[in-house]
């Protein structure tokens, strides 16, 4: 029986519990982050292909020097 109480105050499992928990939640906020930034990646090469493929004297070169906003 004393084992028994001994393991129900024993609390070593709750750090590894917590770090779990601070993995998981780090490890969806560069989830998120990585999907942002793969959309706003994607964008700008998109744009700057469109760029490429158009003739000179169409507006891409100001549309490119401008900046975000």
């Amino acid at each position: 029986m004393k084992t028994f109480i001994n393991m129900l105050r024993d609390d070593s499992g709750a750090s590894a519990a917590e770090y779990a928990l601070i993995l998981a939640i780090v490890g969806a906020g560069i989830a998120v982050a990585s999907f942002t930034l793969g959309k706003d990646i994607s964008t700008a090469l998109g744009t700057a292909g469109t760029c490429i493929k158009s003739a000179p004297g169409t507006g891409c070169q100001a549309a490119a020097a401008a900046p975000a906003g």
